[in-house]
């Protein structure tokens, strides 16, 4: 839910083979922990402070969730490759938390250029060590777009792919528009910039929205609430609650600071072992997700 990172960053989605789903008749038969990005760092009165986002730079923790049986009666999970199906019910939670962050907070930074040193971490490739690690961009929104395209039958894949070079496309304009702004680093700021980081945004949200259109059509589940368009009816419109994500992005914010990020790998091991749930009071993902 990493580096948005709530790590919104990803919540982190898995990159471990080892923690997937084996088939989807066990999906079936019982709940399986997924794993999605976790979110990101300060959270004061709005998660969306300068303070969250430091955490786009590190490595993506994640938060645990319980998927719930489905039935082979319940949509058509059945009927699509098992990879593809496999895909989605590891990647919808993360997914969702992410489109929370896009409508709740990235969208408000795109208003204020005082916090595009923020922004501009989202595209930032941390290269610590040698190890190359992903921008939170890429690792929350493009990696599972990418897999889940590729996981789906070609006609829907296509589709999916189209709506991914969208996103792609729109945020480059962002990066655009907030390139060489840093934090607490005054610098003059082109009077075309913030229409054309909202610009950017507002393409990448009806990508997005084409993305879980068709990942809804594909799957017959249609769990994936698409972004109405900026207004103030939008939260109405999106009914999903931005409380809930802020408690969600403030009891994650707790458990990793547990230990500092010297612990942040063994703090990683007990969100997927579902530790962390229970120690922590984070809510319930699934739940969480079908609200």
């Amino acid at each position: 839910m990493r580096c948005f990172c709530f790590t919104l960053a990803n919540l982190l989605l898995l990159q471990n083979p080892g923690h997937s789903f084996t088939s989807v008749k066990d999906q079936q038969r019982r709940s399986k922990t997924v794993i999605a990005a976790a979110p990101s760092d300060e959270v004061g009165d709005f998660v969306g402070r300068r303070e969250m986002l430091k955490m786009a730079c590190m490595s993506a923790l994640s938060v645990p969730s319980i998927v719930n049986a489905i039935s082979s009666e319940e949509g058509n999970l059945s009927e699509l490759p098992p990879e593809a199906a496999r895909s989605y019910l590891q990647y919808r939670i993360p997914l969702q938390i992410n489109a929370d962050y896009y409508v709740f907070e990235l969208q408000e930074l795109m208003e204020d250029p005082q916090k595009w040193g923020d922004v501009g971490q989202l595209f930032q490739v941390n290269n610590n060590r040698g190890q190359g690690q992903p921008s939170r961009i890429e690792r929350d929104y493009v990696n599972p777009m990418r897999i889940l395209g590729l996981s789906m039958p070609p006609d829907i894949a296509d589709e999916m792919r189209d709506s991914q070079f969208k996103f792609e496309k729109a945020m480059a304009k962002i990066t655009k528009a907030t390139a060489g702004i840093r934090r607490d680093l005054p610098v003059e700021i082109e009077s075309s910039a913030v229409p054309l980081a909202k610009e950017g945004w507002e393409e990448g949200r009806v990508a997005l929205n084409s993305f879980f259109k068709t990942l809804n059509e594909a799957t017959g589940l249609n769990e994936l609430k698409g972004i109405p368009a900026a207004g103030p009816n939008q939260n109405k419109e999106y009914g999903r609650s931005k409380r809930r994500y802020v408690e969600l992005a403030k009891k994650t914010k707790v458990c990793q600071n547990r230990g500092g990020p010297a612990l942040s790998q063994g703090w990683g091991k007990l969100m997927v072992s579902g530790y962390l749930q229970d120690s922590c009071g984070i809510p319930d993902l699934d739940d969480y997700f079908k609200q």
